[in-house]
């Protein structure tokens, strides 16, 4: 569609008449001198850039909040007076609110100004101005922008409190005057009035100037077709959101994040919605018992899900019934979002391996639903639901299972856990059968999950969480634990395997063995520093009874030396298999092995 043109007079009589703005606009923020400037480039015929529009479809005008510009404007307001579009045909302003701002404020409005140096408190600390132009002021045509001890002239137009006086030499008039007088008749009516307020002995020159003046500004208002838009008719509410970013990435980055933030916040009456998402993240992410990485987007998302609503994070969800669904749901959907990240914290997960934050929405759903709180594990239905979800996750993030298209997989899991009821059990091989359906592969720890496993290495961000599947043990986030090499760097380093007149070809082999996910274990910080790096044949006599079961270690003396290495290996995969294979049955089964 090509660019439409229309009047200064024309656009400013639509302002609040038929152009708003929607919710995703930020406040007002010009200056007087910013409106000044923008009032002298339109009288001296510069563009000023084009404009965006969006035409609103009558049966959309009441999806989405509104407001009006601000006509009266107070520096430092934050929030515009919501717009009532019954019975009017709506257009959205997406990019030329601070313009069409200025122009309202400038011809029909004012704008109140805070003095220097008072308090925002004090009675005489505001001033409520209104633009006046001095018709005797007219600035030279030629402007040498070489020429660093002058600055560019412009017309005379300022912010006064009150009409300033008639003194020699100067002859003002309120700029919003120009407005009334349309036709020709009552334009020359009014010119002639402003003109005998001259001096009898005013310079013939002075009289020319003001003429000039007085029909550059209607022509500047009535005549020039100035404003040249664009207007969306497309009723794709995305669509518009990416124009909007795209047409404001000019001046501060705006983000979609940003954009959903401001719909949400405009409609919150109950909470400041910025306040109460903002503070959310900064606990979940530093208050816990280990640092999280949840983000703004993350925790809107999750509030449309535990909501009830669709969850694709899309404008076009962010509907005013929506957003009251959100804010009626808020309460609860907070306390299950912390109850989710306590509860994964405890497993050990946190910012270092959560890889997917989408794999945490169906345990916050379920938590949300049956309102359990699995952090206190003293009942065994505790302690099976909470080994539930921790095998679920840890599953899923190893066969990442929410990655490319996860908002079908979360519709898949949601219906799965939209069944559960308060005192129902984590749906553990509910979830396993329906997601595997629709990823056309295993969601659990089948032979191709648990070969990925083995392929996990030191230092990968999997590997702890993996290794804490090989121990019965669950809360791996309260006591610091380390990843420790069974067969320790020192014994495998180069020096010390010549030392043992190692071939060249069988020190490659080991080597490359060393971190191997089959190579690694979990030790309490103390017992790992009590180890350190002494041969494993050494460290083992040291040890109780149960050490070797319950850290899958292959018996046998023979497979305790450095050169056995490789066997060590392939008959500790061996258990590791086998134990993994038992994860996929139901806790509550009872597999322990």
């Amino acid at each position: 569609m090509p660019y439409s043109a229309a009047t200064v007079a024309e656009t400013v009589m639509n302002i609040n008449r038929r152009y708003f703005l929607p919710a995703i606009q930020r406040p007002y923020v010009w200056n007087s001198e910013q409106i000044v400037r923008l009032f002298d480039s339109l009288m001296k015929g510069f563009p000023i850039s084009s404009f965006l529009f969006w035409d609103v479809a009558t049966e959309n005008k009441q999806n989405w909040q509104t407001y009006r510009f601000a006509e009266n404007f107070r520096q430092g307001e934050i929030h515009n007076e919501h717009a009532n579009l019954d019975g009017l045909d709506a257009t959205l302003v997406l990019d030329g609110q601070q313009r069409l701002t200025s122009l309202l404020i400038g011809l029909r409005g004012s704008l109140t100004e805070k003095v220097k140096h008072k308090r925002n408190t004090s009675v005489d600390a505001w001033r409520t101005k209104k633009l006046y132009l001095d018709l005797l002021v007219e600035p030279d045509d030629v402007f040498d922008e070489d020429d660093e001890e002058h600055d560019e002239e412009l017309y005379a137009f300022e912010f006064r409190e009150t009409p300033p006086p008639h003194l020699p030499g100067q002859l003002w008039i309120r700029v919003g005057e120009i407005l009334e007088h349309r036709d020709d008749a009552s334009f020359e009516t009014f010119k002639a009035k402003k003109l005998g307020l001259l001096r009898l002995d005013a310079p013939k020159a002075e009289r020319e100037i003001a003429a000039r003046n007085l029909d550059r500004l209607r022509c500047m208002v009535w005549q020039d077709e100035s404003v040249s838009f664009y207007t969306e008719k497309l009723q794709d509410y995305d669509r518009v959101l990416r124009i909007f970013v795209r047409a404001n990435d000019a001046g501060t980055k705006l983000s979609k994040s940003d954009l959903m933030m401001s719909m949400i916040s405009s409609r919150w009456s109950q909470f400041s919605a910025r306040e109460e998402i903002v503070n959310l993240v900064h606990e979940i992410n530093n208050e816990g018992t280990r640092r999280n990485a949840v983000t703004r987007d993350y925790v809107i998302k999750a509030a449309l899900l535990l909501s009830g609503l669709n969850h694709q994070y899309q404008v076009r969800n962010l509907t005013l019934a929506n957003i009251d669904s959100m804010q009626s749901a808020w309460p609860k959907v907070k306390k299950s979002l912390r109850a989710t990240f306590a509860l994964l914290n405890t497993y050990g997960l946190d910012e270092t391996n959560l890889t997917s934050l989408n794999a945490t929405l169906p345990i916050a759903q379920y938590l949300h639903l049956t309102g359990h709180d699995l952090l206190t594990q003293d009942t065994p239905f505790n302690v099976v639901n909470a080994e539930r979800i921790r095998r679920w996750i840890i599953a899923a993030l190893i066969n990442t299972v929410f990655g490319g298209a996860s908002d079908a997989t979360i519709t898949v899991a949601r219906n799965v856990i939209e069944k559960s009821k308060p005192g129902s059990e984590f749906p553990f091989l509910q979830l396993h059968a329906e997601l595997s359906k629709h990823l056309r592969r295993s969601s659990a720890f089948e032979d191709s999950t648990i070969d990925d496993v083995l392929k996990l290495s030191y230092g990968k961000k999997l590997t702890f969480l993996a290794l804490t599947l090989l121990y019965d043990e669950h809360r791996w986030g309260n006591i610091p634990y380390h990843i420790d090499h069974i067969f320790p760097h020192a014994v495998l380093s180069r020096n010390a395997l010549m030392a043992l007149n190692v071939s060249q070809s069988k020190i490659d082999e080991l080597r490359d063995l060393e971190n191997r996910f089959a190579n690694l274990e979990l030790l309490s910080a103390p017992e790992n520093l009590e180890k350190n790096a002494q041969q494993f044949s050494t460290w083992i006599r040291t040890r109780d009874a149960g050490f070797i079961s319950r850290h899958r270690i292959p018996e046998g003396e023979h497979l305790q030396t450095v050169l056995m290495l490789p066997k060590f290996i392939e008959e500790r995969e061996k258990l590791i298999r086998k134990r993994l294979r038992r994860l996929q049955l139901d806790p509550a089964s009872g597999n322990a092995d």
